[in-house]
């Protein structure tokens, strides 16, 4: 605030800062930054101000009691400070804390075509190739999963020597979810396979889920989840079920 007050009239935290106020980015150590809609030559130390006379008074708010850019400006901002995996981070964050989530702000940029910013974070933003955190992929999945009629699994559980995200040790079923871990390169390829043969190898029935799955098509998750279990079950009653002996 004392920063905001130091700039002026039509003051707010922006970029970095801003992103530190709503809870999904850190500040700069340095400097706080602050955009002022007015032309100005004043230099603070301390202070990083960005002079935005075309800043729409639209785009600024307050939050406890601060003015600030709105979480959409923010995120159009924190392009030409931040790159794609810190911008993927605070993308996640917002939605874990119902700031904005992806799809909100994805649908937000289209009124901001031709800004700069907009053409990266549609890039971030884009359904196929978008990364959820591992914590929010198991907050969309746990849900499925009981849908689907399993009981609580094991979450992060060492298997076969490999850290998996979901275990059913009756069932011997494991389910992975792809997130922020699983941008391959050929060597995360490499591990990924060994990961599935020894877990087949070992008796376990691996079970792989795309972000986008989780995220866009929960209905697709939720029927494989039902009939893999379905299937594990009954080959499981079949198994300790007594033999039955014929006769004359």
């Amino acid at each position: 605030m004392a920063a905001v007050l130091a700039c002026g009239p039509e003051a707010a935290l922006s970029h970095r800062s801003a992103a530190a106020l709503w809870g999904f980015g850190k500040e700069h150590p340095a400097y706080v930054e602050v955009s002022v809609r007015r032309s100005s030559e004043s230099r603070i130390r301390g202070i990083r101000c960005h002079r935005r006379p075309s800043l729409p008074s639209s785009e600024i708010t307050t939050r406890r009691g601060i003015p600030v850019t709105q979480p959409v400006r923010t995120f159009l901002d924190l392009v030409s400070v931040n790159g794609p995996r810190d911008l993927e981070r605070a993308i996640n964050e917002a939605d874990k804390l119902d700031v904005i989530d992806a799809d909100e702000l994805r649908s937000a940029l289209d009124d901001h075509a031709g800004e700069l910013g907009v053409r990266p974070l549609r890039r971030i933003l884009d359904k196929d190739t978008f990364r959820l955190s591992d914590d929010e992929l198991e907050r969309l999945f746990r849900p499925l999963a009981t849908a689907a009629g399993l009981p609580v699994p094991l979450t992060k559980h060492v298997v076969n020597e490999f850290e998996v995200d979901f275990y059913w040790p009756d069932l011997r079923l494991v389910v992975e979810t792809d997130g922020w871990r699983y941008h391959r390169t050929p060597s995360a390829q490499s591990r990924d396979a060994l990961r599935f043969q020894t877990h087949v190898a070992n008796g376990l029935t691996p079970l792989r889920f795309s972000h986008h799955q989780v995220k866009y098509e929960p209905r697709h998750v939720r029927t494989i989840l039902e009939q893999t279990a379905a299937h594990l079950r009954a080959r499981r009653l079949s198994k300790f079920a007594p033999p039955r002996f014929g006769g004359s």
